[in-house]
């Protein structure tokens, strides 16, 4: 079962650079990787092309609820065919202590 991004959107300026680093660092094992851009600079989307490169799921965390909801929703239209069965995104809410499962 494949993760494929379904998404009009195609990687701009250093996003192919970065999905391609990010894959890189995972495949060699890295343990600490930081992708970095402004609000609306299209983080979730560069980490959406990594996971369907990837293909596995991946655990997204997230420092709210406000961002937790965002990130689910993103990614829930990025993956709209394998949300329930194959990418399940735990969106952990460190500063509530706890965990919102979005199904």
């Amino acid at each position: 079962m494949e993760l494929k991004v379904h998404s009009h959107y195609k990687p701009q300026g250093d996003q192919a650079s970065a999905i391609e680093q990010l894959t890189r660092g995972l495949r060699e094992g890295e343990k600490h990787q930081v992708l970095l851009g402004v609000t609306g600079s299209g983080k979730t989307f560069t980490m959406a092309k990594v996971i369907e490169e990837m293909q596995r799921p991946a655990l997204v965390m997230a420092h709210n609820k406000t961002l937790a909801a965002q990130l689910y929703h993103e990614f829930k239209s990025f993956f709209p065919a394998k949300r329930r069965r194959i990418l399940r995104l735990l969106l952990r809410l460190l500063s509530a202590g706890g965990l919102y499962s979005g199904g």
